[in-house]
């Protein structure tokens, strides 16, 4: 008997203190692969914060940037608090979309950006740490607690994983 379709990598959930409050997040990772595109679909109904990442030394993962983007806008609530990640930042011999390029998408969709590296622990923690703060910045200013809370997380290479590739 065949097993159900699960995510390729089960959620985390982390518990942390900002600002005062205590924070727990809950991290879907969905490698941004496409046969979890209606899994992915339930998640973000639910999300309060969604990390957007996609490989700098990888054209394909950034052209799908726009489509994961258009599926966000689709699924996930109006106020949900996005952030642009470009992993692999630490790999600039190969690197094929640039830094100026990633804060020009990011603006016009109007969300953060960041550079991370998995690999060497470049900024993976302020990303979630700055998606966190917002999250806390919007529920707190307007009241919004919209969604089940947690964080989606459309990673072709995922930020909390150990190691390359």
């Amino acid at each position: 008997m065949a097993s159900p379709v699960q995510p390729a990598r089960p959620s985390r959930h982390q518990t942390i203190e900002l600002k005062g409050k205590i924070v727990k997040l809950q991290i879907w990772d969905t490698a941004g692969q496409e046969r979890f595109r209606t899994i992915t679909q339930a998640y973000y109904r639910g999300a309060m914060g969604i990390l957007l990442i996609y490989d700098v030394t990888n054209t394909k993962s950034w052209s799908n940037v726009r489509n994961w983007v258009r599926n966000i806008e689709s699924n996930a609530p109006q106020t949900v608090n996005r952030m642009l990640i470009g992993n692999k930042c630490d790999m600039t011999s190969s690197r094929q979309v640039t830094t100026a390029q990633g804060e020009t998408l990011a603006r016009e969709y109007g969300m953060r950006f960041l550079e991370t590296s998995s690999r060497d622990n470049i900024n993976v923690g302020d990303a979630f740490l700055a998606l966190a703060t917002d999250v806390v910045d919007r529920i707190g200013t307007s009241g919004d607690a919209t969604g089940a809370g947690g964080f989606a997380v459309n990673a072709p290479a995922a930020a909390e994983k150990k190691g390359c590739c």
